[in-house]
């Protein structure tokens, strides 16, 4: 088994959101636990390609939760290692249903390699399942 597939693999079994929060309740009540108001996010996985091409895939986005709302809106980046170098920038729109459960789109634009001059339109989608684990989410993202 080559070295890049044997990491694309281990990466893809650690997909998950880490999520970064401070409840804005959090020094008057320590006992709360509501959604906070900032979020990043981290997702590392696998890129699958036409042509079984697998690659290593880094996702990162900040989204800002509305007020006494379930949406959020914020910007995203990520960027597709070894096979296919793509760097991807885009507007992140969440919305969360129910409590642990988020649906997250973000329209961007990619670029191939270096080359700047020739973005493509592209929509990354996720949904996303946390687990608390005190002032962490931790999750897979789909």
């Amino acid at each position: 088994m080559n070295l890049k597939l044997l990491m694309t693999l281990f990466a893809s079994t650690l997909t998950s959101n880490l999520f970064a929060q401070i409840p804005a309740d959090t020094i008057v009540n320590y006992s709360s636990h509501e959604h906070h108001k900032n979020e990043i996010g981290i997702a590392s996985s696998a890129a699958y390609f036409k042509g079984d091409v697998l690659s290593y895939s880094m996702h990162i986005h900040y989204i800002h939760k509305i007020s006494k709302s379930k949406f959020g809106i914020g910007v995203s980046f990520e960027r597709i290692f070894f096979a296919f170098k793509h760097n991807t920038a885009g507007l992140v729109v969440a919305y969360s249903p129910v409590e642990k459960l988020s649906l997250i789109s973000s329209p961007g634009v990619t670029f191939e390699g270096d080359d700047l001059s020739n973005p493509i339109f592209t929509l990354h989608t996720e949904i996303a399942y946390e687990f608390e684990i005190g002032e962490f989410h931790l999750g897979s993202c789909f």
